[in-house]
């Protein structure tokens, strides 16, 4: 599917960096119209996308992320976030609720809530290779004042 628009960054594994990229995701969403309750849906997503990413890609060293935004047609925004750390050795264990590797502080939960927050959700992972997740949201908007490409 051909983008409208598009845009894509790349940072270092910082946890500074987790609020960046929510707050560009919604900047990137906001030519969109989205409502305020799907512009917190969106950015609980991609915090928890970034989070895994930090916390459990990289967790002896920092590496690099990446953060690609696409408007599809159809009001969709399709978010994708992508390391290059350890990967997941299981997917489908990683994927069940209350299941991490990353201690006591972690709850688990990541994927289940980037999942329910969002119309679709993949996830890629190979150990050794790194992790892509991929989630997209059709976006109601507010009304007729949405801005169009």
């Amino acid at each position: 599917m051909k983008p409208e628009n598009e845009a894509a960054v790349q940072f270092p594994s910082l946890s500074a960096n987790e609020a960046f990229a929510r707050q560009l995701a919604a900047a990137f969403a906001a030519q969109m119209d989205p409502t305020l309750e799907e512009l917190g849906d969106l950015k609980t997503a991609v915090s928890e996308a970034v989070t895994n990413a930090i916390v459990h890609a990289y967790p002896d060293s920092i590496g690099p992320v990446s953060l690609r935004l696409r408007r599809l047609p159809g009001n969709v925004l399709e978010i994708t976030v992508k390391d290059r750390g350890r990967g997941i050795p299981d997917v489908a264990k990683a994927r069940e609720p209350m299941f991490t590797t990353g201690g006591a502080e972690r709850s688990g939960m990541g994927f289940t809530i980037m999942e329910s927050f969002m119309n679709s959700f993949s996830l890629r992972s190979a150990p050794g290779k790194g992790t892509m997740v991929r989630m997209r949201k059709k976006l109601t908007g507010r009304g007729e004042g949405s801005c169009k490409p």
